[in-house]
């Protein structure tokens, strides 16, 4: 065999290699989606759950061989523009006019915030608070908060029509700013805002966690944060929406992150009285503590914010501080950019920034 002829074939079994290699990907992708998807996983009892996390955990050591030399092509999480609106690939078109379509019921409580302002804590606050603190996942009731609370816009939890009700109602998971999202004086509707520059930092750490090297590089957050390709909206526009919301109609309310972390029993009771439900001494403080940062910590394996991703890195675990200093978690320089860019676009707004944010503006 010449020379010539032995490079050819040395090239053809590297090029097959690869082919064969890049099968399996995709098919171990579709296979991990098939099991994760809507409660697909959060449904599972416990043991099976962390069974199934060790087990994509394995796969994803190779997946991300793969995965990692495509994003030096610029390849990065898949985003949907649906409206003017863009959203992560886990919140599809036909979910997204789902969610704007929909009419909200009696029982709907719905939970809306930006990404990463306190979101699984508000629904931990509110299922608790209507079962009076009784509220508890097990292998043998609920048996996670994915698998109980509907995320409207999303594939990533139990879908809305196969929500529980939990004492007649039904907690919804939203990151919609008032533009898509369902409105109808019928229902109930708690926003969680929180300062942009801790909201930024959360961010940061959430998306780096769940998709390694395809999520936006260290230095490309603060530009995506700072403009129109943030998902679900700037910070500012979103809290504008849901400021104007709550001043203009009587079944919102709007909640600040910072107040709830440093008022918790004060907080969860107006929030209880909002939602009509009557606590007694004894019921508000067995609230307060199943919605504590060390009770959630504790327990984090029944709020895990979203399945195994094949390019999700490990080690860092979704309640990383639970604090109102993550602000400081990130540089002078980018704290003040990006509370320059939240100042410019609330100029003329009617949420009062400068009461609760003072050096926002």
């Amino acid at each position: 065999m010449n020379y010539f002829l032995m490079v050819v074939v040395a090239l053809a079994i590297i090029a097959f290699s690869i082919l064969g290699a890049y099968v399996w990907m995709f098919r171990t992708l579709d296979w991990i989606n098939r099991r994760t998807i809507r409660d697909a996983f959060f449904n599972l009892p416990l043991a099976e759950r962390r069974a199934l996390r060790l087990q994509i955990q394995k796969k994803a050591r190779w997946l991300r061989l793969l995965i990692t030399p495509l994003t030096k092509l610029g390849i990065r999480i898949p985003v949907v523009e649906f409206e003017g609106t863009k959203v992560p690939g886990i919140c599809p078109k036909d979910a997204m006019a789902y969610a704007r379509d929909y009419q909200p019921e009696d029982a709907d409580i719905f939970v809306a915030t930006q990404m990463k302002c306190g979101t699984t804590w508000m629904q931990q606050i509110v299922y608790q608070i209507i079962t009076k603190g009784e509220g508890g996942f097990s292998d043998d009731g609920h048996r996670h908060m994915n698998a109980l609370s509907p995320w409207i816009e999303s594939v990533g939890s139990v879908s809305l029509p196969d929500a529980p009700l939990v004492e007649g109602r039904r907690i919804v998971k939203t990151h919609l700013g008032t533009e898509l999202c369902p409105y109808s004086d019928k229902a109930k509707y708690i926003y969680v805002v929180r300062h942009p520059v801790a909201c930024l930092a959360s961010a940061k750490d959430f998306v780096s966690k769940l998709m390694g090297p395809m999520a936006p590089q260290k230095n490309d957050f603060e530009g995506w944060f700072c403009s129109d390709d943030m998902w679900w909206g700037t910070w500012a526009s979103h809290a504008e929406g849901w400021w104007q919301w709550s001043q203009d109609k009587d079944n919102v309310l709007f909640v600040h992150y910072e107040q709830l972390l440093e008022h918790p029993e004060s907080e969860i009771q107006r929030i209880a009285e909002f939602l009509d439900v009557e606590l007694n001494e004894q019921q508000l403080a067995n609230a307060v503590e199943k919605s504590s940062y060390r009770y959630m910590k504790e327990n984090d394996h029944y709020f895990e914010m979203s399945a195994p991703t094949p390019m999700d890195v490990g080690g860092l675990s979704f309640f990383v501080k639970g604090s109102s200093d993550r602000a400081n978690d990130v540089s002078e320089e980018v704290r003040q950019r990006v509370n320059r860019f939240c100042a410019e676009e609330l100029k003329g707004a009617r949420y009062p920034v400068t009461q609760f944010y003072p050096d926002v503006m």
